[in-house]
């Protein structure tokens, strides 16, 4: 099986060869003394001083050993009047698993419903008070819920664009309740106009310039919302192919003083300049891809994540293959910092400027030699 499939399985494969790693009750002990996720579902604990049963991750109080009896099914514990823990899901699965398949959900109810709904509906929808709901909504999706929600709605309204509807149709379908609130920020929201959008940036400017890093070659360009592209490469002339082919329709321009000052900037913060680089950035993607970049962002310097440890923070464990595709998308080399994602046996690969370049920047983070996140 290839690794992004067994990363898909989220554990699967895990489950199927901890029949015999969890066979002995002194591995059983040691997986609730660390309340090891990849447990649950291999057995259950009881203790005999409560009468009640667990999965090994649960989160209660570590009880004596002395007073813990093992089951391999939650039924066999219950026959001999133990009664199911509600704080681990009555044993069935951990408590963060069940926070994340709960926070998917409610990814799906915004994702599904043409009227937007409030946080308290959210909330009810899921079981959760709207407080511990909106807190664990951002924990896992980086997003607040009305940030995600608004992320879908200019996804829709893309979409729309891109079919033959009126410019007013395709806002009120996507969802907005007059193209009124639609237009006071629809510069922010598309990075241009709807009419220049659905012409593929016709007539909008977008400034870039061309230069040499430690990295290699450097294309930056800049649209009127912010840096919309730092691209790396060992051919100029290909980088800005790939900036034509990305803005087919815009004006493209070479880069005036001002500008050069600020490619001048991230040449410095890509080589390791640890001063933060407080440029705005024109980020686009779809409502998936915005979560990712997000939780991407939030990697701290210096360390990484798996594939797989980035679809479980945004609560869509089974999404490893579309958040590898959401790093590929990234037009904003280290600003989006989607080189710090590597296999889960630490392993590099899929680094779309090469995964030398990828080596090379986790090598500078790792010395303490690399810039902060923008």
């Amino acid at each position: 099986m290839k690794q992004h499939e067994k990363e898909t399985a989220f554990s699967t494969d895990l489950h199927v060869s901890d029949d015999e790693h969890f066979s002995s009750e002194e591995r059983r002990w040691q997986a609730i003394t660390q309340r090891d996720a990849t447990a649950d579902g291999q057995f259950f604990y009881a203790v005999k001083t409560t009468g009640i049963y667990c999965a090994p991750s649960c989160p209660s109080r570590q009880p004596n050993r002395e007073n813990v009896e093992f089951f391999t099914l939650g039924e066999e514990a219950e026959q001999r009047g133990y009664r199911p823990c509600k704080r681990c899901r009555q044993g069935r699965i951990s408590l963060h698993q069940q926070h994340a398949q709960q926070i998917a959900q409610a990814c799906r109810l915004l994702e599904n419903s043409d009227k937007t709904p409030t946080l308290e509906q959210l909330a009810f929808q899921v079981g959760l008070s709207a407080y511990h709901f909106h807190r664990l909504f951002k924990t896992f999706t980086g997003l607040t819920p009305r940030a995600y929600a608004m992320a879908k709605r200019q996804q829709r309204v893309r979409e729309n664009l891109a079919q033959p509807l009126s410019v007013t149709s395709a806002i009120l379908e996507a969802g907005y309740g007059s193209n009124g609130h639609f237009y006071g920020s629809s510069t922010a929201r598309l990075g241009m106009t709807p009419s220049d959008y659905r012409a593929g940036g016709k007539g909008v400017e977008v400034w870039f310039a061309v230069g040499r890093c430690s990295l290699g070659d450097i294309l930056v360009a800049e649209s009127p919302r912010g840096i919309c592209a730092i691209l790396l490469g060992d051919d100029p002339q290909a980088l800005v192919e790939n900036l034509q082919k990305t803005f087919t329709h815009a004006q493209l321009l070479g880069g005036d003083p001002d500008f050069e000052g600020r490619i001048a900037a991230i040449v410095g913060f890509v080589d390791g300049d640890r001063a933060e680089l407080a440029l705005p950035l024109d980020i686009r993607g779809t409502a998936f891809q915005q979560r990712v970049w997000q939780a991407l962002r939030a990697i701290p310097l210096g360390e990484t994540l798996s594939y797989a440890a980035v679809a479980a923070k945004i609560g869509s464990p089974k999404a490893v293959r579309a958040v590898a595709g959401a790093c590929a998308a990234n037009l904003l080399a280290v600003a989006i910092p989607c080189h710090r994602v590597v296999k889960s046996s630490g392993e590099l690969s899929g680094y779309r400027w090469g995964v030398d370049r990828k080596k090379r920047l986790l090598e500078q983070e790792r010395q303490g030699a690399a810039p902060k996140s923008v």
